[in-house]
């Protein structure tokens, strides 16, 4: 029976490696429903998508892990948000002539940049950020790069998204002590088998029984995971109070009202005369047409 919106950990008893695999289906559909994205756009999205929740599976903290990837050329900005709480959100930004034949790296530009991010939601505690080099043809391989040199923790991720699909194998090398050391590279020849029809197709049963059905594998309860956007009216609010009265009276007399949509679940958010004179607690109208004057 096919697992939909799983994460699915577990753990080598005879060999030094821990390991997870999710599938994302509802929760990807949820994302391309709210926009439509070229294929290799979709295809990095999905691939980051599934990598977040991945690396997030092992973490123990109460906060937020964040892919992102902003670019010079074709595709501006890509980000996905994954919660503790297994609840993920992605959106894209990108010039709609992308083409389509284009690699991740030319989408980026010269001046692209892969960052990962860990906001925890505990107040005053401190927001980590690492920079990922752009080395490798893939999210995956770049993903592996970085956690090999900037974590000291070898790692192997394959990722695979289809219109239907975002999904992933994370294997991490636990450090020495735990199982037989030559059990690394074994695990890593198997998972190479893995077709990208079988990531996108099969539940993590099954996929593990294909794998490793001659290993000791210790299986976790799987875990569900959602779509969820985490944008508000307050939230919004707390931006424009961001902005300041004036920036956000100026675009009150041209268009009469402000208007935000969420990239994420493209909420809207409508703020009129009276909602923005409640924010600021004056009139902003009355001051901006003072400042004119």
């Amino acid at each position: 029976m096919t697992q939909h919106d799983t994460l699915q950990r577990f753990l080598f008893d005879g060999a030094p490696v821990r390991g997870a695999l999710v599938r994302l289906d509802g929760a990807w559909q949820q994302v391309l429903a709210r926009r439509r994205y070229p294929l290799p756009v979709r295809t990095v999205l999905g691939e980051m998508m599934a990598a977040a929740v991945l690396l997030a599976a092992n973490l123990k903290f109460d906060g937020t892990l964040i892919l992102q990837m902003h670019g010079t050329g074709p595709l501006r900005l890509a980000v996905v948000e994954c919660n503790n709480d297994r609840t993920v959100r992605a959106t894209a930004k990108f010039d709609e002539a992308l083409d389509e034949r284009l690699t991740l790296a030319q989408m980026l530009g010269e001046g692209g940049k892969f960052v990962l991010t860990l906001e925890p939601r505990v107040d005053k505690a401190q927001t980590w950020q690492g920079i990922v080099a752009l080395e490798g043809d893939s999210v995956g391989q770049m993903l592996e790069n970085y956690m090999r040199r900037s974590e000291q923790l070898d790692t192997r991720l394959i990722l695979a998204a289809s219109d239907a699909t975002a999904a992933g194998l994370l294997l991490q090398r636990l450090p020495d002590g735990h199982g037989d050391a030559e059990g690394w590279p074994h695990v890593l020849t198997l998972a190479e088998t893995l077709q990208r029809e079988e990531l996108l197709t099969l539940s993590a049963d099954d996929i593990l029984y294909r794998l490793y059905h001659e290993e000791a594998v210790r299986v976790f309860d799987a875990e569900s995971v959602s779509f969820a956007c985490t944008c508000s009216r307050e939230r919004v609010g707390g931006m424009l109070k961001m902005l300041g009265g004036q920036e956000v009276g100026e675009v009150m007399l041209e268009q009469g009202s402000v208007e935000i949509a969420c990239d994420f679940c493209n909420q809207h958010y409508v703020f009129d005369e009276d909602d923005v004179n409640a924010l600021f607690e004056y009139d902003v109208m009355a001051a901006v047409r003072e400042a004119r004057h």
